[in-house]
């Protein structure tokens, strides 16, 4: 079946149908990692968003049991080339069955080189995928301009509070829209995780005692999170260590007076240079986001950079003044990988006291 994916720009790509062939509208992004298409298929970040694959050829490890949350999330995907027989001892499907399965419409053969130099030159828009061949492109374009992800935190996070037993430190994880990896890169070191949905109340967090709080990456404009914000204002208020990763990065420092802004692009792939800022050394992350923090203004009396994209010299995280709370844009947790900031969960654990 025919597919087609039309950018509010006017420029139309066509290809052939995967997955789902319902009608599909959101933003369109691009992934530029090598491997991992089934955690970028998986990770809440994506909620609104289509994902195109800079790697020209998709698929050909098929389905395996990585997935970073119970679900896909994208809204759509994108590729240039699908692989037709996977190939892994690992292999539980193909992406196509996988996308059937999961309601999520896609299209191949489409030339994402074409697509991604069109989205670094004139930044992230909006797009549709649609089957439907007799599309009117004046009466999509409205719905195109119109389209926001809105909060979609709130249709991302878990239900309910649950917990990953471990024998020593006690972890309060509030989950944006988290990554499995990261409350596992927890446990993996001995830790408790108690996992909370996005919308608890500090004082529910802080009345169980954790010995430290994560925030976690999620999805979406950071300042659609208005409440979370005045919660997790309380929770910087407490003397518990605090890390945060990517959403939960921005909403701390929207919470502490600093500002955030749309990226042109964003960041997402899995070889994003950054430097720590206190050693000099650059670590290869991970990465998958659309804003970033201002540190322009930034009041040194609360925050200071403490990494910085070697690239484009954005924030890559913050060190908060007087406070053991840090924060990072990236993913530590990366899985496949990169893995060489995972250290930074270690020092997570030191500043809870150690593996006691």
């Amino acid at each position: 079946m025919r597919a087609f994916l039309i950018l509010e720009d006017g420029t139309v790509f066509e290809g052939a149908s995967i997955g789902s062939a319902r009608e599909s509208i959101s933003e369109i992004v691009f992934n530029t990692s090598m491997t991992g298409y089934l955690e970028v298929l998986t990770d809440p970040s994506y909620a609104g968003q289509a994902v195109a694959m800079t790697y020209p050829l998709i698929g050909n490890y098929g389905i395996t049991p990585d997935m970073e949350s119970q679900k896909p999330w994208v809204e759509g995907y994108i590729v240039r080339e699908l692989s037709r027989m996977p190939s892994n001892f690992r292999c539980q499907g193909s992406i196509q069955d996988f996308l059937h399965q999961h309601d999520i419409p896609g299209i191949a053969g489409v030339d994402t080189r074409a697509l991604t130099k069109i989205l670094r030159e004139k930044g992230t828009m909006n797009g549709m995928i649609t089957t439907d061949e007799d599309y009117q492109f004046e009466e999509i374009l409205p719905r195109l301009r119109a389209y926001k992800p809105g909060n979609v935190v709130d249709k991302v996070t878990c239900a309910g509070i649950s917990v990953l037993k471990g024998k020593k430190k006690q972890v309060a994880l509030l989950d944006l829209g988290a990554k499995k990896n990261i409350a596992k890169s927890l446990q993996d070191r001995g830790c408790q995780v108690t996992v909370y949905p996005a919308h608890t109340s500090a004082e529910e967090i802080l009345s169980a005692r954790p010995d430290g709080i994560m925030l976690s990456n999620g999805p979406g404009d950071p300042k659609e999170c208005g409440q979370i914000i005045q919660e997790i204002k309380k929770l910087y208020a407490s003397d518990v260590p605090i890390f945060a990763i990517c959403l939960g990065h921005q909403l701390m420092a929207l919470a502490n007076g600093a500002d955030t802004h749309k990226m042109k692009y964003g960041h997402r792939g899995g070889n994003h240079p950054v430097k720590d800022l206190e050693t000099g050394r650059v670590y290869i992350s991970s990465q998958n986001h659309g804003y970033v923090v201002d540190t322009e203004n930034l009041d040194p009396s609360v925050a200071v950079p403490a990494f910085v994209n070697v690239n484009d010299g954005t924030n890559e995280g913050l060190k908060y003044t007087g406070k053991n709370i840090f924060t990072v844009q990236f993913h530590p947790e990366a899985c496949p990988g990169p893995q060489d900031s995972g250290y930074l969960f270690d020092r997570f654990i030191n500043r809870m006291g150690g593996n006691r």
